[in-house]
Order: structure tokens, then sequence, then C-alpha cells
């Protein structure tokens, strides 16, 4: 199709402000499924996973091509990219928006302009879209529409009238969306070298999945060129070279076609087994006749969270590796490594963007992947500056060297933005302050609403930060974050010693001043978690020799006089007597089993 007809696009949001319901009225609009495919209550076609379907969030994004004929008379082809709204996922939002020319910003009618919002915006002006700003849910009777255009108007600096009030779950003024994504939307650029067809081939790799049969999927923007399965592959980043076993568009099943354009969106069957041999953000261009430069990619995925997966079973290691390999050609994010434990023995040191893209990979890999997994608590990132000058990164606390050989330990601070209501900047204050943040300043955005920013360290957010801003506020409080830079502060390692044996898997960093009470409670969920055995079990938190605190979980204790009717005393001390010496024994040879609960109770040590 002609440049001039095609519109690249995507949907941003905030988390649960109706995307993906637009974009199911989009693709009843335009004919691209069939009305009857909604009836029944199904809805978010495009979010196919069985977890965003049950969490009501946009986990991958997703591409379809639409066909609709506007005012003017013309067919356009739309090709939409839809993306994840929650915070965690913000890597796949800004390789979406980079092949895009446009952009749909969503704002709910009844909750207005929120913290993802803003984020999600400022990206897409970075990546300099088109912005085609919609109100959504006026059908709400709390709907306040008025001020909410007024709100959105002023921020991205268009009149009101540009500002598009829909429902999207009744389908009212739907259609103004698509004439104005046609309207306002520029068409992609002609290519940089050649002529249309003539122009060697350069396609952006935005997105990709594994395919049992047909190797690496990847999900393409063609910048120039054209391409047929005949079409010989080179993948400039790699080196990799293949022949493509089909070439499609998404509608939004994949279609094969005969040829993918410039400017098309599409996706090419590689043949390729490994990730490493088609990156997301790498360019495709023919082998026969290469572009001289790639396209600008992405910066890669920072992971900011991580955590060790291990096998239940530890003849299952190798299935785990796969599963893993695999799940990372659908998670470009995802990051791992072998490690071994002394409590858990062979895992992988997994990197997330998130605590929530943690729980989503970890829920993947027991559903899609059939694993039994034991999960240690998160961690994040530190720098560690050596006396002798050498600077590393240790991802797991355990890996914290000897304090006397260490010089300065550095921690992720992030900058975290957080729109309120007025009545609840105390309790926020608060939350923050426990937290060892650092709060920056207040802006007014309405009579109602605030936005706060504070500085905060990455490990004291990682856990339990949301949740506790949603709580203090009822709900109504929303939060986004960024990484800022890594601090100097004066951090130490915890152990956990369980039966005077130290526990590798349970360490934890935190700072001095926080030392003891973090370990008290650590190690009192932990009583809690691991079962009495026949032996008395000590559970102490200590750093380096000095132990902080100490619990022990009480013997299970078998009645050994009970056959014992009358008589004298004697008969009874000596069968207390030599219990007591047979549990003496046990205890210097006894192994504990941790259950998995014993690992989790590490999330609550702030619940005290």
């Amino acid at each position: 199709m002609d440049l001039s007809h095609i519109r690249n696009f995507s949907i941003i949001a905030h988390i649960d402000h109706g995307k993906s319901t637009l974009a199911d009225r989009l693709l009843e609009l335009t004919g691209t499924i069939e009305s009857r495919k909604f009836a029944g209550g199904q809805s978010q076609l495009l979010d196919t996973m069985d977890l965003e379907q049950e969490k009501g969030v946009t986990i991958k994004a997703s591409a379809v091509r639409m066909t609709w004929t506007a005012a003017d008379g013309e067919t356009y082809e739309l090709n939409l990219i839809d993306t994840p709204g929650h915070v965690d996922f913000g890597y796949e939002v800004s390789r979406a928006l980079a092949a895009c020319e446009g952009a749909v910003l969503v704002v709910d009618a009844t909750q207005g302009i929120e913290a993802q919002t803003l984020a999600n915006l400022y990206l897409a002006l970075e990546h300099d879209l088109e912005i085609v700003p919609v109100i959504n849910k006026i059908d709400l009777a709390s709907a306040d529409v008025e001020r909410v255009v007024r709100e959105v108007a002023e921020l991205i600096g268009v009149p009101e009238s540009d500002v598009i009030a829909v429902s999207a779950k009744e389908g009212t003024n739907v259609e103004a969306v698509l004439q104005a994504v046609v309207d306002h939307v520029p068409p992609p650029p002609p290519p940089v070298s050649g002529e249309g067809a003539d122009a060697p081939l350069q396609a952006l790799i935005f997105d990709s999945h594994y395919d049992s049969y047909k190797g690496v999927i990847v999900y393409v923007r063609v910048y120039q060129g054209s391409l047929t399965k005949e079409t010989p592959l080179l993948m400039m980043a790699t080196g990799a070279k293949t022949e493509p076993i089909e070439v499609g568009a998404f509608r939004p099943d994949m279609q094969p076609v005969d040829r993918l354009s410039a400017g098309e969106v599409g996706y090419i069957a590689t043949g390729l087994k490994t990730v490493r041999e088609a990156r997301v953000g790498d360019t495709v261009t023919e082998s026969r006749r290469p572009v001289s430069e790639p396209l600008a990619g992405y910066q890669p995925a920072k992971p900011m969270v991580f955590a060790s997966l291990y096998p239940s079973d530890a003849d299952d290691y190798e299935d785990l590796r796969d599963a893993l390999a695999k799940l990372q050609l659908n998670d470009a994010a995802l990051t791992y490594e072998p490690e071994t434990s002394q409590a858990l023995q062979f895992g992988f040191r997994c990197g997330f963007l998130g605590l929530f893209h943690m729980m989503i990979a970890q829920e993947r890999l027991e559903r899609e992947y059939g694993q039994d997994l034991i999960i240690t608590a998160p961690s994040v990132a530190y720098q560690v500056l050596l006396n002798s000058g050498e600077e590393i990164e240790i991802h797991r606390p355990a890996d914290l060297v000897d304090p006397s050989l260490i010089d300065e330990v550095r921690e992720p601070w992030m900058s975290v933005q957080v729109i309120s209501p007025n009545d609840y900047l105390g309790p926020l204050m608060e939350i923050f302050r426990r937290k060892r943040g650092n709060f920056l300043l207040t802006e007014t955005l309405d009579p109602r609403r605030v936005l706060l920013t504070f500085e905060v360290p990455l490990a004291e957010m990682v856990i339990d930060l949301h949740d506790r801003i949603k709580s203090a506020t009822r709900g109504y409080a929303s939060m986004d974050y960024t990484f800022l830079e890594y601090r100097v502060d004066d951090l130490v390692k915890v152990d956990v010693l369980v039966n005077q044996e130290a526990v590798d898997a349970l360490a934890i960093i935190v700072h001095r001043e926080q030392a003891r009470e973090k370990g008290s409670s650590l190690i009192r969920k932990m009583k809690d978690a691991i079962p009495r055995q026949l032996f008395e079990v000590p559970i102490q938190a200590a750093i380096g020799g000095k132990i902080l605190a100490r619990v022990n979980v009480q013997a299970l204790r078998k009645d050994v006089t009970a056959k014992c009717y009358g008589g004298d005393v004697s008969r009874k001390r000596k069968l207390l007597e030599k219990q007591k010496a047979g549990k003496k024994r046990m205890k210097q040879l006894g192994n504990v089993l941790i259950p998995q609960e014993a690992f989790l109770a590490m999330l609550r040590i702030d619940e005290d």
C-alpha cells in the first residue's frame, strides 16, 4: 500500500484506564474481528495470555493490522501496537513506540491523569510521536468529563475540542478516534536510501516470541525496502543469516502475506532457535544487499530486581534452564545466569524489571512450562568498591565480600512520583520516612490532587511500597518511578543461621541502623514457617560473628514415660535422660528442612 495511506500508532494509558477495551472496539469497528466474537462477554482479544485475562492487565505488547475507510472515502492501513500499562513493563512500551509515528493517549474520565499517564506521555514525546488524546469511560455516573478534558488539554497543549470523549465499553464516539488517527498521525517517512521496493531492506525488530515449529518469530516494522519468504536475511547485530519460513501480518492472528513493504508492521518466522541470534532492537536486512548502517534500536533493558529460582526437585534443573530460555524469547527484559546455593543446590539468578514482572515470570514458568519452583526473596543490585580499587556488582546478599575488604557499598536510588488526593499527604509522608525516602517537592495538579516527588532506595520500595501507598490512600493514589543513581550508604549483610549453619539464600542487605530490627523480624517470621523437628532448632540473625537476635523452634517431644504405670520415679527419670542424650546426638547430626514459606517470610519483615 502507498505510504501516504499507512498509519502506525500505539495506545498508551495508565493501568485499568480501558486501553484494551478501546482496542477491542477499534477491531470491531474496522471489521478486523467479527462482532460475534465479542458475544458472551469475551473482551480484551489482544490480551491472549491467561494471566492477562485473569488480572485484567496487558503484559505483552501485541500488534494488529486494520483496514478502514475514512471520511474522505480513501482506504487506510492502520497498524495498532497495543502496550502494557503497568510501570514494570515500561520497556515493552518504549519498544512499541519506536515502531510508531503516533500514539493514542487514553485517560479515565473518572480518575483523570495518573502517574503512569505522565510517564507514558513523556516517553511518547521523547520519540517525537503525534499524540491523539482520548477520554474514556464517559458512560459512568462518576465521570467528570469537563474537568478531565481540561486537564488533558492543558497537559498536552491542545484545544479542548481536540480531546475525544468516548465510551469504549458502549462504543460511543469510537469512530472519531480512527478519524483522528488518519488526520493527525503522520504516514511513515520515505526511505532514506533508494526508492520504494528498490531500497535495501531495513526493518526493526520490536518484539519476538518462540514457536516450536517455526523457531523465533520476530515482530518487525519495515522502514525501507521489502521482503518475501524467499529473501535471504541478515541480523546485523548478531550476524545470523537465515531464509524466512514465513512472512505475514497480524489480523490479529498471524496470517501469511506475499510481501512486507516499507512502512508496514508484520512478522517473520525466522527458523532460528536461540534468542542470541535474533535480539529485540536488532536491524533485519538482506544478506546479499545489506544496508550500511543499522537502525538506532533500543537501550538494553536493565534489570532492577533479582531473585533466585530453584527447581523443587534437583533432577528438573535442565528442564528449568530450557523453560527460562524459551520464556526469554517472549520476554526480552528477563535475564538469568546459573548459580549454586549451599541450601538449595543448583538454580538460576534471574533479573526482572520489578516485583510485578517477577511475579508474572514465575506464574508463566509454572503454568506454561510446568515448573515447580522455589523462589528466594527479591533483592537489588549493589555496587561494591573494594580496598584494592576494583569495583564489582553483586546481585544477591550472599555475594557480599568480607567487610574488611570493602571501601564502600552503593545502592540504587529511585525517583518516585505519587499522584494522590490532598487528604492523604500525612500517611504518604510517614510511609516514605520509614522507607528512608527523601521528600523533594509538591506540585498542585488541581484543587483536589497533588503530585509528590520523593527519592527512595530501590531496596526499600521493591517489596511492598506500592501496596502500602494503595492501602494508605484507599486505592486513590498512583505511583511511577525511574532510576536515579547509585549512592554510598552504611550497608551491612545480615546472615540467618539455622541450627548454627548460615543459609546463604536467606541473607539480606540492610542499613546498619535497621539491621537489628529487620533481623529480629525475619527470624520471628521464620520461626513460624520452619516445622518443628525432633530436636530444638536455634535460628539466629548475625552480622559477621556478632549475633543480633535468636529464637528457638521447640523440639517435638515423644512421651517416653507413657508406658510407666507407677513404680519408682527413677524409672521415668532414666527414660527421660536417655531421650535427652539421644536428642543431643540427633542435634549434632540433624539437617533442617527449610520450606518455601520460610523464604516468603522475607517479604513480610516490615509488617511488625
